[in-house]
């Protein structure tokens, strides 16, 4: 492999996978965005809500779960019609549902952070070399669907949840060739 694990040919998607994906996240807030826009991707390309992300945090308060707890539905009516996000109507109140959820989490004394890093499992012993090789879901993230539904986050099926947990830093997946990991410059891939 020559080139990103993905990324390569968009500036955007490869500043994404240079930058953010498989960083640790620890912060509430942060967490909470990264798991409304797994969500959102779901049946979707990720370049498309890397794309609309500006217009995502715009929408949703910049993903603040206190602002975001109180929207209603003249939120929810504006939300669907606004073209710069993913207008699925599930999402959208599974966005607003999160927000409450983790207040509640905070009520009981917990956090998101404590709550998605104790289903990270131990680090693999080798890269993998292709992404096929990369399972779609794991042990650890149908806990992690599991407990998210259990404290009332909605849309975070298995698949979802290791898509976070890999966008999170829960797991790294970058490939073996990957310039991330052999600090070498990307491979220009030619189309």
């Amino acid at each position: 492999m020559t080139g990103r694990c993905f990324g390569d040919g968009d500036p955007l998607y490869a500043e994404y996978h240079d930058s953010e994906w498989g960083l640790p996240v620890r912060g509430e807030q942060e967490l909470y965005e990264r798991v409304c826009l797994e969500a959102f991707q779901s049946g979707l390309a990720w370049i498309t809500i890397l794309r609309k992300r500006p217009a995502f945090r715009s929408a949703f308060a910049g993903f603040d779960p206190e602002q975001v707890a109180r929207f209603d539905e003249d939120d929810v009516a504006r939300l669907l019609a606004d073209a710069g996000i993913v207008r699925n109507r599930a999402k959208i109140h599974a966005t607003i549902a999160n927000a409450r959820a983790l207040l509640a989490l905070w009520e009981a004394d917990r956090t998101l952070t404590d709550l998605m890093w104790s289903h990270a499992p131990e680090p693999r012993t080798h890269r993998l070399e292709t992404f096929a090789e990369l399972p779609a879901q794991t042990e650890e993230s149908r806990a992690l669907a599991r407990e998210l539904k259990a404290v009332g986050f909605r849309f975070v099926g298995p698949t979802t949840a290791y898509a976070a947990m890999q966008a999170c830093g829960l797991v790294d997946d970058h490939l073996a060739g990957c310039p991330v990991v052999t600090g070498a410059k990307p491979a220009a891939r030619r189309g």
